[in-house]
């Protein structure tokens, strides 16, 4: 069987682009070959082989080997090695026992009974912006949107939004590629957010509440609970699932729709569409570009062996525009259902956790702001996060609107 190094691929450059500029290469690439080189290993850029790596269990989570992937030593080594392992880098049995455990918890009517505060977070930050008739979004609004959420959902006080920022802040920068330098700040923010989720479960414990951090605490099978330790790792799961993801993910669709006023009044004339713009922005313009697996033996797959400790980039964002798969890949379709999901949530056994959370967030956004706002329209150029960013979207986002 032929190495993955063997073959003569193409190569997959995107360091010096920016974001658009490297979907547009690896969308190029793609056309020519399903895999290619990358500076990491190889990247897999089809729809169909992106959700077969995926879904593949030789193939495990590359944050497991996040120290070796950033070349960290000393004391930074020592700190992520002593991390309890999240459930977004497990595998095996254990993986398999926490999900079994926690996903009741995680389904949409569970995030559904957060709508309300969703509606009233949006809408109180819009609100002193309206009779100017202009917003620098990703600031006044997609920044801090999704915090006071993660508050409510967990059962933290609501005036602690701000603490929490503070720690999502610092815990993302984990995926910035730079973890020597960046290593101080992840710790304090890890360390801080376990210690106040460990003060509120022992709180929980004696009273219960109508939040998740509860749910968990009383979840159970087979006579099987979750540990202190365990909650803890898992709020700082949900922080990550339920808060970059989704400021940036809104930032990405108000960006698109901006600069398409007749997608904006599509979906005021018929609410019934926005579930299916949330998909399409996902799908279209996502935040997350891609998720990164390793080689835990050596696997054969479609003809080729992947040596262990390959690293294997699944592209999302090239797999989310294969015209293999979907029809018109480069234009929004919020009328004809798609017939494969949007891979930006990913696949498999770490398909994205809160998936059901950042959906309601990100309906609920577009519903309020598309009842304030008329119409809507860039003010300004937009500018972007830099692409070394794990989750990336607008760092600015001027619009100018009517109110409706």
């Amino acid at each position: 069987m032929t190495s993955v190094f063997d073959l003569d691929l193409p190569v997959l450059k995107t360091d010096e682009l920016d974001r658009l500029e490297a979907l547009e290469e690896a969308n190029s690439v793609a056309a020519e070959s399903w895999i290619a080189r990358t500076d990491l290993g190889v990247a897999v850029l089809h729809q169909a082989d992106v959700a077969a790596i995926l879904r593949d269990r030789r193939f495990h989570s590359a944050l497991s080997r996040i120290r070796e992937m950033n070349g960290v030593e000393g004391p930074e080594s020592e700190f992520f090695a002593s991390r309890r392992p999240s459930i977004l880098s497990m595998e095996g049995d254990e993986h398999t026992r926490l999900r079994r455990l926690v996903s009741p918890a995680f389904t949409p009517a569970a995030a559904d009974r957060h709508r309300p505060a969703m509606r009233r977070v949006i809408s109180d930050l819009l609100e002193p912006h309206l009779a100017a008739g202009r917003i620098e979004l990703v600031a006044e609004v997609c920044e801090p949107y999704p915090i006071p959420i993660i508050c409510e959902v967990l059962g933290a006080p609501a005036e602690d939004w701000r603490l929490f920022s503070e720690w999502a802040t610092g815990i993302f920068k984990i995926f910035n590629g730079n973890l020597s330098e960046d290593y101080p700040a992840i710790e304090a923010a890890s360390r801080s957010l376990a210690d106040y989720i460990a003060a509120l479960v022992e709180q929980r414990r004696g009273t219960p509440g109508d939040d998740l951090l509860s749910d968990l605490i009383t979840m159970e099978s087979e006579g099987d609970r979750l540990d202190t330790s365990e909650l803890c790792m898992l709020a700082e799961a949900v922080l990550m699932a339920g808060t970059d993801t989704t400021r940036n993910q809104l930032g990405c669709l108000m960006a698109v729709l901006a600069t398409r006023p007749d997608r904006w009044a599509e979906l005021r004339a018929d609410r019934s569409l926005i579930p299916r713009a949330i998909e399409e922005s996902l799908r279209y313009l996502g935040a997350v570009r891609l998720t990164v697996r390793v080689a835990a033996e050596d696997v054969e797959y479609r003809g080729v062996t992947f040596p262990e400790g390959t690293f294997i980039s699944a592209h999302l964002a090239a797999a989310n525009r294969d015209p293999a798969v979907f029809e018109d890949p480069n234009e929004l379709d919020f009328h004809s259902s798609r017939p494969v999901e949007q891979m930006t949530f990913g696949s498999g056994i770490h398909r994205c956790l809160g998936a059901a959370l950042a959906r309601a967030e990100l309906q609920t956004s577009l519903e309020v702001l598309l009842e304030r706002f008329a119409t809507v329209e860039l003010a300004g150029p937009v500018t972007w996060k830099p692409p070394s960013f794990g989750i990336w979207g607008p760092s600015s986002l001027p619009l100018a609107f009517t109110v409706a």
